[in-house]
C-alpha cells in the first residue's frame, strides 16, 4: 500500500529563477511546479510585470488559464473586455479566449497562472510585441 504515492512538494517562490517573456515587455516568468517538481497533470507559473510592462494579446486555441492576482494590480484585456484585476483575484481564461496583460502602476505586479499539462500548446499573437519587448 502506498507504493505510487507521490511527496509532496514545496517551491518558495524566489528559489526559481524568472525569465524574460518572449515578445513582452517587463514581464518575466518561473516555473514553480510542473513535471519536473513531480507534479503530472498541471503546470504553476509565477509572472511578475514591472511597472509598465505589458504582454501583449495572444490566445491559445487548446488550453485554458486559470490564474491568481498575489501582488498589485495590472490591466487585462480578454476578447472585447477590459477591466482592471488586483491582489485576491482569480481568473479564469478558457481555451481561444484572446487576452493580453498591462501594468500601468508604479509597482511590480505578480500573478500565477495554472495551466493543463500538455506536450505542447499553440500560441496566437494578435498584435506585434510592445516597444522594448524582449525578443522571440
Amino acid at each position: 500500500m502506498g507504493e505510487n504515492r507521490r511527496s509532496a512538494v514545496v517551491t518558495p517562490p524566489h528559489s526559481v529563477m524568472a525569465a524574460p517573456v518572449k515578445r513582452a515587455r517587463g514581464a518575466r516568468m518561473a516555473i514553480l511546479l510542473g513535471p519536473e517538481q513531480g507534479a503530472p497533470n498541471f503546470i504553476t507559473r509565477r509572472f511578475l510585470l514591472a511597472a509598465g510592462g505589458r504582454i501583449p494579446a495572444h490566445r491559445h486555441p487548446t488550453i485554458e488559464h486559470e490564474q491568481v492576482m498575489v501582488r498589485g494590480e495590472m490591466v487585462l484585456g480578454t476578447d472585447d473586455e477590459v477591466r482592471t484585476v488586483r491582489a485576491g483575484d482569480a481568473m479564469f481564461l478558457p481555451a481561444g479566449c484572446a487576452h493580453w496583460y498591462e501594468n500601468r502602476t508604479a509597482e511590480e505586479v505578480e500573478f500565477l497562472c495554472i495551466i493543463p499539462n500538455t506536450p505542447g500548446y499553440e500560441t496566437e499573437w494578435l498584435e506585434d510585441p510592445p516597444e522594448g519587448a524582449f525578443p522571440g
